[in-house]
């Protein structure tokens, strides 16, 4: 080798290792769901093998689009957050989208840490990488239909609705928020691998059922929890998402999960009050 090339790669190495060294004072250190999105299935990056196993994340169905995740560190989050299902205590982190103000509040508590907004400002998209305690929180944005309360003139707002994928104890666990557009391969690569997926079942007010049944078995997530139902039957999204779903359907609100107890067969699991 050279002597200018030694100091090129000499240089490049130091380069890489300084830029590695800022991402991880501001507490990012990548996504490990994107890294496994290209990973057989149930193969878990090294890193993650010790934690699997012991550690559980529990899921809380607080009602409309809002779920809450509490992790094994004690943080907690509640998605679409618009403070009006009780989440037990008051979360640490709130994510939200526009769609209606059952998906918002512009008046959240002072005392919560983290109001992640779905939507961003001055026409530039919600750009979300933030790590809380033990938990990875990013968000992919789609577009949204204009309701009433915006300027009146139809069409769509580009990057008004926000994907959240929360990645925590080995899981990656995503919420599909108001969705009203169909996903294609540069979403799907964006969102990476979901274990976990929170998805709108209404029919009407997001994607039709047709459509979000399609896009459920594109995410091949092992556990789909329905939201945002309103009225619409329950066997109505069954039956469109097809017979390679069980169906686990539950007396309680709540459940603990951990990457070693993802079930085998990917499965819709219905809490109470969906």
């Amino acid at each position: 080798m050279t002597r200018t090339l030694k100091w090129i790669v000499v240089a490049l190495f130091s380069a890489l290792g300084s830029a590695g060294t800022a991402l991880a004072q501001n507490g990012f250190h990548g996504s490990e769901c994107l890294a496994m999105a290209s990973a057989p299935p149930r193969a878990t990056p090294v890193s993650l093998r010790r934690t699997a196993s012991a550690e559980q994340v529990l899921i809380t169905y607080r009602g409309h689009s809002t779920y809450t995740i509490e992790t094994p560190g004690g943080v907690m989050v509640a998605t679409d957050y618009s403070g009006s299902y009780d989440t037990g205590r008051l979360p640490d982190v709130v994510t939200m989208n526009r769609a209606h103000s059952t998906h918002y509040t512009l008046t959240p508590d002072p005392a919560i840490t983290h109001v992640l907004h779905g939507w961003g400002e001055n026409g530039q998209a919600a750009n979300v990488r933030l790590r809380v305690g033990d938990m990875l929180i990013r968000n992919v944005t789609t577009d949204i239909r204009r309701f009433r309360f915006d300027d009146g003139s139809g069409g769509m707002i580009k990057d008004g609705n926000s994907i959240f994928i929360f990645e925590v104890a080995g899981l990656c666990i995503g919420h599909l928020g108001h969705l009203h557009t169909t996903l294609d391969d540069s979403h799907i690569a964006a969102i990476g691998r979901l274990d976990i997926v929170m998805v709108p079942i209404d029919g009407s007010y997001t994607l039709s059922l047709e459509g979000m049944s399609d896009i459920t078995r594109r995410l091949r997530a092992s556990v789909v929890l329905p939201m945002h139902r309103f009225m619409t039957p329950l066997e109505d999204f069954v039956q469109r998402i097809g017979g390679s779903f069980a169906i686990d359907q539950r007396s309680e609100r709540s459940f603990r999960i951990s990457r070693d107890t993802l079930p085998g067969t990917p499965t819709v699991i219905i809490l109470k009050g969906v």
